[in-house]
């Protein structure tokens, strides 16, 4: 079950229709700066993610150097 070429074409045809000639690269334009923000904000959230799992690493190494000068 794959998308042919009529199936395509009837859906610009309808998309075409909803929309206007007009108003369609401002919606298309629309839709691309939000999967851009989209992508940014995925990105975003794995650096943060990676900075907080790191950070995380950090502070329990500082605690097992902490508790092992304690016990000397």
């Amino acid at each position: 079950m794959s998308i042919g070429v009529p199936e395509v074409i009837i859906i610009l045809v309808i998309v075409l229709i909803l929309f206007g000639a007009g108003k369609l690269p401002r919606v298309m334009g629309d839709l691309a700066k939000g999967i851009k923000n989209f992508k940014a904000g995925m990105k975003d959230e794995t650096d943060s993610t990676k900075v907080a799992a790191t950070a995380g690493r950090d502070s329990g190494d500082a605690e097992v150097d902490q508790d092992s000068t304690a016990k000397n």
